[in-house]
């Protein structure tokens, strides 16, 4: 998907700065110049745009979601760090870091929050309350 936005933001720059130049040569050199600077402007605005949302905006939207990941480890969790290890989290420290547990002969080791891969246990979701009190009525009303 990337490549082909690339791809039309590279059409659209070549079709864009040849229609400023083909402008340019047209009309008087007065006009022409100002409407060919316009053109340009605008295309590079749009080119940049492109850009940010095509390599600024997802790796930006990923750190968040990996810091989110690693702010909601809790002791009791089953995760998977960044080397394969798959263990249980023993403890939390205030400095970043966390022990994990593993293996049958339940060796611990320390490892920093940025080694977090991914969270195996699956957390209970609790249900809005208006929900649960929509069927006490519910059933008070049967």
């Amino acid at each position: 998907m990337k490549k082909v936005i690339v791809a039309l933001l590279s059409i659209m720059t070549t079709l864009g700065l040849s229609s400023c130049v083909n402008n340019a040569n047209a009309q008087s050199a007065e006009q022409g110049s100002s409407a060919g600077m316009i053109g340009m402007i605008a295309i590079y605005a749009v080119i940049l745009v492109g850009m940010y949302f095509l390599f600024v905006r997802p790796s930006s939207k990923k750190k968040k979601e990996e810091e989110a990941l690693r702010d909601s480890l809790e002791i009791g969790d089953e995760i998977i760090t960044i080397g394969g290890i798959t263990g249980r989290v023993v403890s939390i420290k205030d400095d970043g870091a966390f022990i994990l547990e593993t293996g049958p002969d339940r060796t611990r080791m320390l490892f920093q929050k940025w080694a977090l891969s991914s969270i195996i246990t699956e957390k209970a979701v609790a249900e809005p309350k208006s929900d649960k009190k929509k069927e006490k009525k519910k059933a008070e009303e049967k």
